[in-house]
């Protein structure tokens, strides 16, 4: 049986002060006595700088006047509502996280005040257990948000070669390499899995070497219908062929004194793979429909997610032109060998389509977790449309495992419920997790988390007792 205290007991003696949130500052906006004062001796007790005000006006003017990281704001002041004014503190201070706390708690509310920008829902009374676990969460969550801020000012003061974004050692190594080919004028084959950056690599070479103020031309070849590719890459002289009104230079004559990077070069036919060959050997091209020879002076870079060797062995590349295109090549990995880049990459992201939108989003802890244990089969390209994504699908500040496609957060579920092969788990270890897990998602909201459980409040906290959960409460 829960045993309700006087707020001026709430305190636990001999709890030794949280470790780390020490610079947390916390504000108390709560016009009843009782539990204002209940919340600030328990926070103080745990190492927290507190303050704490009775109405939307003081809490304005001490937001405006002192550092504050975090404010614990009920959602029923008298004469303000607490949306407004955690509207109010949002646009003055974006930076600052929001709890809202309410003594008549529902589904409809939590969303509501979520999807305003609110860190956290919790609904009265709440013990001192409680209390504590919600202060080290957003307290982790504000770690998180200036690591995410020494990641942007890294992405502006190193971000490799070009746009291209990573840290980790085999970005490392390739960041050599793109170094070593910019000097060369040799022919570059960039390898590399759909969606890793190829043609950023390419940009990069081009961007880095003596030529950079030239031009630089890329051409995807498998997506020019057959019958284009030669003209679109030798050009054409008026008559040639129907509609051939005038003249046209191809992508190689327009490259003139730069690069021309040929994306997707497996997906070339092999009767142009012959005339691409000659006009790599002769530094010349003739145009379709033309009987002179243009000279040409460009450099090549190709890339394919193919396996060229292979379609060597197989007859479906020409091998002569494989080992002209292969004079350097450079291996792009997949996302899934550097995960460590994939918060570096993430917020970049956010950064990018935050200056578009004009809303700042973060990445909840779950949501990163999540990422980082997503294999992504479509690389950087597959998690920069995850973001985008989320970004569009999500009203609020804070992108949640729920905003996520269920193909990555089913992933991360998997992993988390994974038992050991051949174990059974016993009905009372699913019914734990099924409760703990329930609070955990929404955020140690126990009245919700009942409710959406299909069992009573008091059960629910007997069952919470019996785990060793702080059941103590403070009512208003």
């Amino acid at each position: 049986m829960t045993a309700a205290i006087a707020p001026s007991t709430f305190v636990i003696a001999d709890s030794p002060p949280a470790e780390g949130p020490t610079l947390l500052n916390l504000l108390i906006v709560d016009d009843d006595r009782l539990v204002r004062e209940a919340c600030r001796e328990a926070a103080a007790a745990l190492g927290y700088n507190v303050s704490a005000s009775q109405s939307a006006e003081q809490a304005l003017w001490l937001i405006d006047s002192q550092e504050v990281d975090v404010v614990l704001l009920d959602l029923k002041l008298a004469g303000a509502g607490g949306l407004d004014v955690m509207r109010e503190i949002k646009h003055r201070r974006p930076d600052i996280e929001v709890i809202i706390v309410s003594g008549h708690a529902s589904v409809g509310s939590a969303v509501q005040v979520m999807k305003n920008g609110a860190y956290d829902f919790v609904a009265k009374p709440f013990g001192l257990q409680e209390l504590k676990l919600l202060l080290e969460r957003v307290s982790a969550h504000l770690k998180l948000k200036v690591e995410n801020r020494k990641l942007c000012e890294k992405l502006k003061s190193d971000r490799g070669f070009g746009m291209i974004i990573g840290c980790a050692p085999a970005m490392d190594k390739l960041y050599r390499m793109i170094g070593r080919a910019a000097q060369s004028t040799h022919p570059v084959l960039i390898l590399g899995e759909s969606g890793t950056g190829k043609e950023m690599v390419a940009r990069a070479i081009h961007s880095s070497g003596p030529f950079h103020d030239k031009p630089f031309v890329p051409v995807d070849c498998g997506s020019l219908a057959p019958t284009l590719i030669e003209s679109e890459l030798f050009g054409y002289v008026k008559g040639a062929f129907t509609g051939a009104v005038q003249s046209k230079s191809g992508l190689l004559a327009i490259a003139e004194g730069g690069t021309i990077f040929l994306d997707e070069i497996g997906e070339l036919p092999l009767d142009l793979q012959a005339k691409l060959l000659r006009a790599l050997q002769e530094k010349e091209i003739r145009p379709v429909g033309s009987t002179q020879q243009v000279p040409i002076h460009v450099r090549i870079l190709a890339a394919t997610n193919r396996n060229l060797e292979q379609d060597v062995s197989q007859g479906q590349f020409r091998r002569d032109l494989y080992f002209r295109l292969n004079v350097l090549n450079l291996r792009v990995p997949p996302l899934r060998e550097r995960r460590e880049d994939i918060p570096l990459l993430a917020v970049s992201f956010l950064e990018r389509l935050s200056r578009a939108s004009g809303m700042t989003h973060t990445l909840s802890d779950d949501t990163m977790r999540a990422l980082l244990a997503h294999d992504w089969p479509g690389n950087v390209r597959e998690l920069e449309n995850c973001i985008e994504r989320c970004c569009a699908m999500n009203s609020g500040p804070v992108i949640h495992m729920t905003d996520l496609p269920s193909s990555i957060a089913a992933t991360s579920t998997h992993l988390v419920n994974a038992t050991p092969t051949g174990s059974i788990a016993r009905i009372s270890d699913l019914e734990r997790q099924a409760i703990l897990g329930a609070i955990a998602q929404l955020h140690g909201d126990k009245l919700t988390a009942a409710k959406l459980l299909g069992i009573g409040k008091t059960t629910l906290y007997r069952k919470l007792k019996g785990y060793g959960e702080n059941s103590i409460v403070v009512q208003r």
